[in-house]
């Protein structure tokens, strides 16, 4: 057994089968949230520190100090430094016994030893993997923290934060552990929406690079042959019964004189206006509509980018750069495109399992959000409800839980959660979550950046982590704020002395 941290004491109510208490031994590293252990009976039960406080029996009533106070210090007159003593209340999680985990029926006894959790055990009793994804180590223990990827990820996972709490820096280490990750492990592929190019450094990267591949947003090319006209719909919400009924008869006539050659939009542009079936002024309204996808540049006729089936492949990760778009609305678009056509390939096994890691979640599935501005939330619902018999994964990162999806957030089994100060924020993932109780939620607030914890599948318990340093290299768009207001300063001024000079 590890080094003693003080014995438990009889107090009102406690010890019992849920809690116990224990005077911390003079010089003895106790810490809340350290996980300690006792035996009892044969067993060893275990718990967490939840909290710690100081007393001395000197200071017990507030009046007596008050008036003792009026002539003087009470250390100077009595020896209250001998009675100090400091208490830790353990929450008690459960026994241990023959290498299995059960709830606890005996509350361990007054005068029983108190020792730091065997790391081995705990290891087990966390339900953490040798072979796991490595996310940092356990706050006050040296146990790393090892998350079973299936426990992980096939249930789906959710990282929420607030800005600047370390969100990217965690998803960069999740990418990283799937990246290393042995065939005889088994292997993932990766799929990154990358909002503002914070996840180009790992296409740069010597160890990481030959496995990435950025495709721009930008540069985002899908053949049209290859879309129905019930996609289409679900891009355009608000067209009319007749407008439906129109596009889908153009885009039946299309397909059956051009065949696998292909076609772009301008043609069924011109088959909308030449077809006889329908009043003009339906065929201008869904022209308008349809232009409007034409100005977006990702319908193409032949060109395809990514080639889905080959860029998809185990251990390897596409990062969807979109921070060149500007419009939301074309995002949501790519999002609800490319997702759908993941899922389609995956259930025809066409692509390997694969994690589709959504940066910004929030924008692209809105709790309260009207069709046109929800266009890519229900593929992404449905990939939350279904995936995870499909070996299609989802991880959504947010900063504004409250405005995601709760349909999608509470098929989130495991959330990480880092930083998060917002009253609004911290009920939402309070409902959304099972596993946080009002001590987890207290704590969300204090958290440090590069701290988190861990609720749901892939834990047992709640856990505090301390998240790893990154392998990866790090280049984001954007330099910091100092640095561009240097650079836009000295570009200034280089450009007035180039106009004096030529002057």
């Amino acid at each position: 057994m590890d080094k003693q941290l003080g014995t438990i004491v009889a107090l009102e109510g406690s010890p019992s089968t849920s809690d116990f208490s224990f005077v911390i031994k003079p010089g003895a590293d106790v810490k809340k949230g350290q996980y300690v252990q006792v035996e009892n009976e044969k067993e060893l039960v275990f718990g967490f520190v939840a909290e710690i406080v100081r007393a001395n029996r000197y200071f017990e009533q507030a009046e007596s100090v008050a008036e003792y106070e009026k002539f003087g210090r009470i250390a100077d007159a009595f020896p209250s430094d001998g009675w100090e003593y400091v208490l830790a209340q353990v929450r008690i999680l459960g026994n241990h016994r023959d290498g299995r985990f059960t709830r606890t029926f005996t509350p361990p006894c007054p005068g029983a030893a108190v020792s730091n959790a065997n790391d081995d055990v705990l290891r087990r009793f966390l339900g953490f993997e040798e072979n796991g994804l490595h996310m940092g180590a356990i706050q006050h223990h040296d146990v790393a923290a090892k998350l079973s990827m299936t426990r992980l990820l096939q249930k789906h996972v959710a990282i929420l934060a607030m800005s600047g709490a370390g969100k990217s820096h965690l998803a960069s280490v999740l990418l990283e552990e799937l990246l290393e990750r042995k065939k005889e492990h088994g292997r993932i592929a990766v799929v990154v929406v990358d909002i503002h190019g914070e996840y180009g450094g790992f296409a740069h990267d010597d160890k990481y690079g030959h496995l990435t591949k950025v495709v721009e947003g930008t540069e985002i090319a899908v053949p049209f042959r290859k879309i129905p006209p019930e996609l289409v719909e679900e891009w355009l919400p608000n067209l009319s019964g007749p407008q439906r009924e129109l596009l889908r008869h153009a885009m039946h006539e299309l397909r059956k004189s051009r065949g696998k050659d292909g076609y772009s939009l301008k043609e069924l542009l011109v088959g909308v206006d030449a077809a006889q079936v329908a009043k003009e002024d339906t065929k201008k309204t869904l022209a308008r509509a349809l232009n409007e996808l034409r100005r977006y540049r990702f319908l193409s006729q032949g060109k395809e980018n990514p080639k889905l089936i080959s860029d998809i492949q185990p251990g390897k990760l596409l990062i969807l750069d979109f921070s060149t778009i500007d419009s939301l609305r074309k995002k949501q678009i790519l999002v609800a495109l490319l997702a759908r056509r993941l899922f389609s390939l995956r259930k025809k096994g066409r692509i390997p399992p694969f994690l589709l890691l959504l940066e910004e979640a929030h924008n692209f599935a809105r709790e309260k959000a009207e069709a046109h501005e929800a266009i890519s939330r229900s593929v992404i619902e449905t990939i939350a409800r279904e995936g995870r018999k499909f070996g299609a994964s989802l991880c959504l990162i947010s900063q504004r839980p409250v405005n995601l999806s709760t349909t999608a957030l509470s098929q989130c089994n495991t959330h990480i959660i880092l930083r998060v100060t917002n009253p609004n924020d911290l009920d939402h993932i309070q409902m959304s979550s099972e596993g946080i109780d009002a001590r987890v939620a207290k704590s969300i607030t204090g958290l440090k950046v590069g701290e988190a914890i861990i609720v749901g599948e892939a834990a047992n318990y709640p856990v505090f982590v301390s998240i790893r340093d990154r392998k990866s290299l790090k280049r984001e768009r954007g330099a910091p704020l100092h640095q561009q207001a240097m650079e836009y300063e000295a570009a200034k001024e280089r450009k007035e002395e180039q106009v004096e000079a030529f002057l």
